[in-house]
């Protein structure tokens, strides 16, 4: 018999190197996420306090003790700080028709620069930083105190309860003041240019009422409205959302008041090309 063959042993499988997959795309860096990310919260907490308005039951004591609050510290500035702009305004103008032989319209355009730019501007920018920067600096404190936490456990929505009494305040303050600021504001302009410039009470109230018309004063009011509610949200967004504790809160309100100003001035620029564009001027 022949002995059988030996039994060779079968090699091990060569290893075989993992097939390489593609590197992942490279992520964006935060530096360009984070404004982004900020920006659509902002907007989605706007929605949501519109949507709250609605919503039953409505805060009337809170919405009535916010309204008393901001008119109380925005109420006194504003017709201080409306004096010396409209005479600004009535002085620059009237030396500037002056050189243009056209010193008849002087009270037209100075009225019309108070009402539909300067008037809603000085309210908004006393709301957001007197009054918004209490609003914020007051959300901020409850949040990192966490009682807006503890509210949500309870089930009560802070935004409904807290946000959207503050917010309508603002807004109906605003609306308010606009008129106040433009009576002040146009009685300071005529006073400036009547007594310091020498011009005549009646070329003054004819070239206004030649110029101005009805819907001037709306849009004065309408941009006072958006304005107001601009600075409510901004102010609750930053006091909703603060970093780092105390120090976090004092940030959240500087921050609540550059961005509301960055935002008003964006907005009055659109809002004043719309206008220009769809409103055709007097005699036009």
């Amino acid at each position: 018999m022949t002995a059988p063959p030996p039994v060779r042993p079968t090699p091990p499988p060569a290893h075989t190197p993992p097939a390489k997959t593609a590197p992942p795309p490279p992520r964006p860096p935060s530096r360009v996420l984070a404004p982004l990310r900020e920006t659509g919260r902002l907007f989605a907490l706007a929605a949501t306090v519109v949507r709250a308005v609605f919503r039953r039951p409505f805060q009337f004591r809170e919405f009535v003790e916010q309204f008393w609050f901001v008119a109380s510290v925005t109420i006194l500035p504003a017709a201080l700080v409306s004096i010396p702009f409209g005479a600004v305004i009535a002085l620059q103008v009237g030396s500037l028709t002056q050189q243009l032989g056209a010193q008849s319209f002087t009270g037209g355009a100075s009225v019309l620069a108070v009402i539909q730019q300067a008037s809603p501007l000085i309210v908004a920018l006393l709301i957001a930083g007197a009054g918004g920067s209490a609003i914020c600096a007051d959300l901020g404190s409850r949040k990192i105190r966490e009682e807006l936490d503890a509210m949500e456990v309870m089930g009560v929505s802070p935004i409904q309860r807290l946000v959207v009494p503050r917010v309508l305040a603002t807004m109906l303050v605003a609306v308010l003041l606009n008129g106040m600021v433009s009576v002040v504001g146009t009685l300071g302009g005529y006073f400036f240019n009547v007594i310091m410039q020498g011009g005549t009470p009646g070329a003054y109230l004819a070239s206004f009422s030649a110029l101005a018309q009805l819907p001037d004063l709306w849009i004065s009011e309408i941009k006072a409205l958006i304005f107001g509610f601009i600075a409510g949200v901004v102010a609750a967004y930053r006091g909703l959302n603060p970093r780092g504790g105390p120090k976090g809160v004092g940030d959240a309100v500087n921050q609540s008041v550059v961005i509301t100003f960055m935002l008003l001035f964006f907005v009055n620029m659109v809002l004043t090309a719309i206008y220009l564009q769809v409103v055709p001027p007097k005699g036009g």
